[in-house]
């Protein structure tokens, strides 16, 4: 029989999983008369249930629109995903997206040197995802890993892209974990203490940032602007009484033709910190945050000055945040029971639970030299820089991470027919990332990002290049139990209680202690401490022990 005693509850919130009140329940064994209550109380617990990957590559030729001058070569692109539909099946997703790409391609055609042309891919990919149904809440993170465009001719591009998704369904539950147990009948228990790290705040959000930058006064006005990127730095979340304070970095570059006859091509760099605060219920001070942020909708535009001049960037970004707060607590939980005068059986479930092992985060560099085929190197223009991460695994007492960095480069030749030229190079990095005690099941989702990219020319062909890179993660340890969900009471079995002595001298072995040796004559532990004078529960193999049945 069960009753339920209301101490603490558990909601949805506009997609958000928040502890309020804690449930705690009791499960009733009544055996003539007697009635033994099992208390429990729910762990709040999240984990993905079912997980696919996969990789596809996208590829079409683009014909170069009627008003935008012939191809002479081509210097930067880039390309994001974006999916617009996830619809799941049985065993399956179907993911319905589209590839928007930018290319920077130069010309010989009177005019602009530099042109921008961009346009999208659609797809459709099917994702097996064994265990899956219609109903599940399906999540499917893209990213583009590689984009290469090359000239078929002066008025045609082909566009390879090496796309990976991810999807996945997450789920919240409970576990049900004994603390206490009360009844008429003599018992004995013992408890186990843990230490368990429960989801309290479960939910995505959003966090919009709004900038305006204003152009020194030696730049010329902005005629178009032709190429940007937008990046993040040092991004920290900060766990406040019921908000979340967000800092970090913004940095923003572009190159833009400028004002004037003869267009000159100017670049612009700078970074913005920026701060603020996002509302979250229930959380406070001392809770464990995992969060990760993505940004995502990007929004430039040149905005007149006071002057009425075209100087004035505005900068409108949305932070796609991904929101994971526990909260650590000591508990103490009924491991195993026996009866004295009854016999008690358990019905127990393997789960698992577990603590924070680690926050960590970790730095490292990579250096490199990109050599320049063809052409001179005049002056650098542009440079970025993307890191991969290729391949986890633990070692002793960390994170082995592998992978790449991809830099791009742009800059000025300095020649007539090809006045820029791009390059770009893959940095190999190998690098561990500390966590003491850390087991293979363990394995935390590990952030990378480029915190600081360098690019210098050594001379007319070569360049020197040096990254760091910045890693953090939020690893758990996985705790394997046996749960206790079932008490039942019994007579106990008159043939096997005939066969133990009511008195008898046990001699200790290897593995003994005053609890198991209890259990077997069914006996209360605090008896035989008592009949045999221990001042601890410590017993030593050969150890003579007096047991006395009832006693």
């Amino acid at each position: 029989m069960w009753k339920m005693s209301r101490t603490l509850s558990v909601q949805w919130t506009e997609g958000a999983y928040i502890t309020g009140y804690l449930h705690i329940y009791s499960y009733t064994s009544i055996y003539g008369g007697i009635f033994v209550e099992l208390v429990k109380r729910n762990i709040h617990m999240d984990r993905v249930r079912v997980q696919a990957l996969t990789q596809f590559t996208l590829e079409d030729d683009v014909n170069i629109p009627e008003n935008k001058p012939d191809v002479a070569a081509l210097n930067l692109e880039k390309g994001e995903l974006l999916i617009d539909e996830i619809k799941p099946a049985a065993d399956y997703v179907t993911v319905r997206g589209r590839l928007n790409f930018v290319v920077l391609y130069h010309t010989q055609e009177e005019g602009s040197n530099l042109v921008v042309l961009d346009g999208k891919l659609p797809f459709e990919e099917k994702i097996n995802l064994q265990g899956v149904m219609p109903t599940d809440p399906v999540t499917v993170e893209g990213e583009v890993e590689d984009i290469t465009m090359n000239m078929i001719n002066s008025r045609k591009l082909n566009i390879q892209s090496l796309v990976t998704m991810t999807a996945r369904v997450e789920e919240l539950y409970d576990e049900e974990a004994p603390i206490a147990i009360h009844g008429d009948e003599k018992l004995e228990y013992r408890r186990m203490p843990l230490n368990v790290a429960q989801i309290a705040i479960c939910k995505n959000d959003i966090f919009r940032l709004k900038e305006e930058v204003t152009l020194p006064s030696n730049y010329p006005n902005i005629f178009q602007i032709l190429w940007s990127n937008v990046s993040m730095g040092d991004v920290e979340f900060k766990i406040m009484e019921e908000k979340i304070n967000i800092s970090g970095d913004i940095h923003l570059f572009i190159l833009y033709e400028g004002e004037g006859e003869e267009h000159p091509c100017r670049c612009f760099e700078t970074t913005l910190p920026f701060s603020g605060v996002l509302e979250c219920h229930g959380c406070r001070e001392g809770m464990l945050p995992d969060i990760r942020y993505h940004l995502g909708q990007q929004e430039l535009a040149v905005r007149p000055d006071f002057d009425g001049e075209e100087r004035n960037i505005g900068l409108e970004l949305v932070l796609d945040i991904a929101i994971r707060i526990y909260e650590e607590e000591s508990l103490e939980i009924i491991s195993d029971i026996y009866g004295v005068s009854k016999e008690i059986g358990t019905v127990t479930h393997k789960a698992q639970l577990r603590r924070l092992l680690s926050k960590v985060t970790g730095k490292t560099k990579v250096t490199d030299h990109i050599h320049v085929n063809g052409g001179t190197l005049l002056q650098l223009l542009h440079s970025e820089g993307v890191v991969a991460l290729e391949q986890q695994s633990t070692v002793e007492n960390g994170i082995l991470l592998q992978g790449s960095v991809l830099v791009k480069v742009m800059y000025i030749t300095g020649e007539d027919e090809s006045p820029y030229g791009s390059t770009q190079a893959q940095i190999p990095y190998q690098y561990t990332l500390e966590v003491p005690d850390i087991a293979p099941e363990d394995m935390g989702k590990v952030h990378a990002e480029v915190e600081q990219l360098q690019v210098t020319m050594l001379d007319g062909e070569e360049m020197d290049v040096k990254a760091v890179l910045s890693f953090s993660t939020v690893v758990f340890k996985n705790i394997p139990v046996e749960l206790i969900s079932q008490v039942n009471v019994s007579e106990l079995d008159s043939s096997k209680m005939s066969n133990l002595p009511g008195m008898v001298i046990y001699m200790v072995k290897d593995g003994d202690n005053l609890w198991n040796i209890g259990k077997q004559y069914y006996v209360p532990v605090d008896s035989l401490r008592e009949i045999n004078s221990l001042d601890s529960d410590e017993l030593k193999p050969g150890q003579k022990l007096l047991i006395v049945k009832g006693g």
